[in-house]
């Protein structure tokens, strides 16, 4: 049997494998064993499957995945997310659709500390939407929001995403962080502006909250400290900033990490109960997460021996569609593959396989690697499976389904639209990278 045959089956195995519901890093790693041994040897490939498993959770550069996840863990239980919610509510709040505005500015400032979408979207899932409910928003835009808010999770740094992609393609993690920056805080200004749209053209649609005073305001800011100082020191270390040590990615994942356990310590915000419950949902995930990249890195090993991303590369290249014919390809696969993984089974498996094309094209793998993490981003909102939807329906027993996907999309459309901005103008993502 020819090696393109191989491939084939290989694939077709592993999305049947999904299909049965087999986790992906199981479905991945089997699929790999088994092609590797039909087309080099048995002996061979079960090496492959112990060497490959412990240099992973021995390197040091994976070490970054844990840390940062630890850090969101710690910060999630020590509920700074609803003292960023009420000092955003506090400013904005008296608007129509002011607790719109406040949830994703609170996820924003969320996410720049947490690093996960999906846990951004359960946390405001608890914190969020009954403020919400208590003020009469419709429960399609009060989820709808906390969905794509907590899409801002990937883009603003530390993103676990962005690390994973600077793993699999040898890219400078510190700069893809950066890279995140504008585009982050693009999307947050343009969920704004699709909220603002809403009140304007439904006005009954959008309650406004109760004005609060300045007295208000200033101990909601007060409030916050704790989150920006971990930021602060984190991002700060990690770029370099005056002042403070400067820090490797993995470094500023353990620093993050002490720093959330220590600040919640001192502020009473974590007990021995919480620091259990953190510490247990980091090892659990990050297990998740390593058991994803094992199996991606094996099934690497059979895509290597079938010469996939070169054909690949050959096929798409020549198709004549020019370079954004092909990138615009590629994000309409990712959008479908979407509807039916996580993002970041999306990013391990498809990445080794892309990213070789992106090269050969000529565009930037920073800029490509922001480009990627949005698109796969979006997966999690767009119907028929958005993982942040699954999320919020988790946390929120009495809403349906079809409510947040009607919800949804608005910001759906919304971040279609910054996609086309972010591609025609490389520049936004660039730009801080240039200045390292």
């Amino acid at each position: 049997m020819s090696t393109d045959a191989v491939a084939i089956i290989g694939f077709l195995a592993l999305f049947l494998l999904m299909l049965l519901r087999v986790p992906v890093g199981m479905a991945m790693g089997l699929v790999g064993v088994s092609g590797f041994a039909y087309l080099v040897n048995g002996n061979a490939a079960l090496k492959l499957i112990g060497t490959t498993s412990m240099r992973t959770v021995t390197d040091y550069t994976f070490g970054v995945i844990p840390m940062f996840l630890l850090m969101g863990t710690f910060v999630s239980n020590s509920g700074m997310s609803r003292e960023l919610f009420r000092a955003a509510n506090g400013f904005v709040g008296h608007l129509r659709g002011g607790l719109g505005f406040a949830t994703v500015t609170a996820c924003g400032g969320f996410a720049a500390i947490c690093g996960s979408s999906v846990a951004t979207a359960a946390t405001f899932s608890a914190v969020a939407y009954p403020e919400m409910r208590r003020f009469g928003y419709p429960q399609s835009f009060a989820t709808g929001v906390i969905a794509a808010g907590g899409t801002l999770g990937a883009m603003l740094p530390p993103s676990t995403v962005l690390a994973v992609y600077g793993i699999i393609t040898e890219q400078d993690i510190g700069k893809l962080f950066i890279a995140g920056i504008i585009p982050g805080l693009l999307a947050m200004a343009m969920y704004l502006a699709t909220i603002f749209i809403i009140g304007r053209v439904r006005p009954d649609f959008l309650p406004r909250g109760p004005k609060a005073s300045w007295d208000e305001k200033l101990a909601g800011i007060k409030e916050i400290w704790a989150p920006l100082l971990l930021f602060v020191f984190v991002i700060g270390g990690l770029y370099g900033l005056p002042y403070l040590p400067r820090f490797t990615p993995t470094e500023a994942g353990g620093v993050g990490a002490t720093g959330a356990l220590i600040i919640g310590v001192v502020t009473g915000r974590l007990n021995k109960e919480k620091i259990l419950a953190a510490l247990l949902q980091a090892t659990r995930t990050s297990a998740a997460v390593f058991t994803v990249l094992i199996g991606a890195l094996i099934f690497g090993y059979f895509l290597t021996v079938t010469q996939t991303p070169q054909k690949v590369t050959a096929f798409l290249t020549g198709l004549g569609l020019g370079p954004y014919g092909i990138l615009a390809l590629i994000m309409l696969m990712y959008l479908v593959l979407g509807c039916l993984m996580d993002a970041m089974a999306m990013i391990i498996l498809t990445v080794p396989i892309i990213f070789p094309v992106i090269m050969h094209l000529g565009f930037d793998p920073i800029w490509f690697g922001v480009i990627i993490v949005m698109t796969v981003e979006l997966g999690l909102i767009h119907p028929p499976v958005g993982m942040n939807v699954f999320v919020i329906k988790s946390v929120v027993k009495d809403v349906s389904f079809a409510t947040i996907f009607k919800g949804v999309i608005p910001f759906i459309l919304t971040d279609l639209v910054r996609l086309v901005i972010l591609i025609a103008f490389p520049i936004l993502a660039l730009w801080l990278p240039s200045k390292m």
